[in-house]
Order: structure tokens, then sequence, then C-alpha cells
């Protein structure tokens, strides 16, 4: 790996690209903050992807791309004087500073979780009104709910046993069945959602990620229902021309790929 002299020289150096694509590219000099923000939140999807996939290189091109961005947004800051990319720097290492008294500070904690509920009482004790201010309106609503859980419980909110959580998820449940007997849509979509609430809560005291647990089975039944595609192609049959019974032989088959 480089020293950080190698790695100082290898920023500036996309400072300096960044400097004359936006004075040179038409395409560049026509962007706002608005216009890139879809673009930011797709490459973040697709740095997503290559870490779920273990692709490291990809990894690497997808970073790349990432912090394309955040130069990108900083030098836009800088054209109208609002902030530059020392001032974006700067402003994440005074949080951190901060945020970890247990490092730059005579705190002492015992485990990451102690770290953790630090964190959050830390961020009321800025100004913050909710522990929830800062979970975005605009997240996945898996990725908001774990996000939302994780808050919570950093203040003390939380429940203390796994199987009280695996209780409320087979609570959840049966009031599903109840509304789902009844045939009331509003209701039955409102306890599918508590349903999915719990078991976000759950997943969490079994340190699963459910996003990337989720995208996993994501992955897995794509997998699956190609190669049960590619079969049929090759029998020269459609899918919709195929029994269950038929479709299930190559199911099975993929299962144990």
């Amino acid at each position: 790996m480089s020293d950080k002299t190698v790695q100082l020289k290898a920023f500036e150096r996309l400072l300096v690209i960044m400097d004359e694509l936006r004075e040179q590219c038409p395409w560049d000099k026509k962007q706002t903050m608005e216009s890139l923000r879809h673009l930011t939140i797709e490459e973040v999807y697709e740095l997503g992807d290559a870490i779920l996939d273990n692709d490291l290189d990809e990894v690497k091109k997808e970073l790349g791309d990432v912090l394309l961005h955040i130069v990108f947004y900083s030098k836009i800051g800088s054209e109208t004087n609002n902030f530059d990319i020392a001032d974006v720097c700067n402003s994440i290492c005074d949080k951190l500073i901060d945020r970890h008294p247990h490092i730059y500070g005579d705190v002492v904690v015992k485990d990451e979780a102690e770290v953790k509920r630090n964190w959050e009482q830390l961020k009321l004790k800025e100004g913050k009104d909710s522990v929830l201010e800062g979970v975005p309106k605009s997240l996945p609503a898996v990725v908001k709910a774990s996000r939302i859980q994780e808050k919570v419980a950093g203040v003390g909110f939380d429940w203390e046993e796994p199987e009280q959580v695996f209780e409320k998820v087979e609570e959840e449940i049966a009031e599903l069945k109840v509304e789902i007997s009844k045939g009331d849509q509003d209701a039955i979509e409102s306890e599918f959602g508590d349903v999915m609430f719990s078991m976000i809560n759950y997943a969490r005291f079994l340190k699963v990620n459910p996003e990337n647990a989720l995208e996993r089975t994501n992955k897995k039944f794509i997998k699956r229902f190609q190669y049960l595609e590619s079969k049929a192609k090759s029998l020269d049959k459609s899918l919709k021309d195929m029994t269950l019974s038929e479709m299930d032989v190559f199911w099975e088959e993929a299962k144990l790929l």
C-alpha cells in the first residue's frame, strides 16, 4: 500500500482534474448539486452491489466514483463561496474528534454498545431535538426501519432479550392473520408493516443486516430463476408453457449448484 505522501498526491491530482473538467467540459460545467443527486444515489447503490458481491476490484472503482461526486459537490460549493473540499474534510474531522471522547478525551468505554450510546447522547447535546432527526426521509423503508431501531436503542429504548423480540414477531403475525381473515386491506397492510418492522428489529438482535440479508436472497432467487430459464430454453420451451412440477425439477437442480 502507498504511503501518505502518495495518497495525498493522488487526491491532489483528482482535485486538479475536477478543476479542469469544470472549466472545460460542457457536461461538467452544466452540473448542479440537484442534477448530480440521483447520479450519486446510483453510484452508492453500485458500490453496495460490489460489496455484496465481494468484488474488491469493483469496490475500488465504485469508491472512486463516489469520491468523484464528493469532490464535485465541493467544487460547486467553492464556486458559490459556501464551502470547499477543505471545509468538508475539516468538518468531518471535527465531528469525529468531538464524538470520540474515549479516544480524544478522558471518557472511558467498555464496549462497542457503549460507544453507540455515547454517540447518540452527544448528538442530542449538539442541539438535535430528537435522536431520529438523523434518519434521512428518503432512505429505503427497510434501511430506514433498521436505522430507527438502532438509534432508539442507542438511548436505551430497547428489548432486553432476543426471545422477547421474537415473541413480538409472533404477536404481530397473529394480528396480521386476524386482519387477513377480516379482509380489511388497509388493516392488512398496516399489520404487514408491523410484522416487517418487528422482523427487522429481530435481525438486529441476531446481528444480521436485514437489507444485506434480503438482497442476498434476491441474488439467490435471480440466479436460480435464470438457471430455470436457461434450461427451458435448452429444451426449446417457454416457461409459461411448462407446468409447475416441470419447472420445480430445474429449480431443485439450481438449488444444488
